[in-house]
């Protein structure tokens, strides 16, 4: 019987590190090339669905906080404006 094999992490991936949005982005489009490609168990194909759901919302987070902060130099510009 084979033993089960972990699918490799992403490039770049530490747990627990602080990725930033191109390094998620780059990651997660790495996972989807994986997942396209078949040749994977269910198992690790589910795990890599799910580090794909982690670095989807690393994505939104940061895509958010970038717009947050565009929004307040974009306020704080009308304020000096007026």
């Amino acid at each position: 019987m084979a033993a089960k094999k972990d699918p490799a992490p992403e490039p770049g991936y530490e747990p627990g590190a602080e990725l930033g949005y191109e390094q998620a982005r780059d990651a997660l489009t790495e996972i989807v090339a994986r997942l396209e490609a078949g040749n994977l168990t269910l198992e690790e194909s589910l795990a890599l669905w799910e580090r794909g759901e982690q670095l989807a919302a690393v994505c939104r987070d940061r895509l958010d906080g970038a717009r947050a902060r565009l929004d307040a130099a974009i306020a704080k510009t009308a304020e000096e404006d007026q």
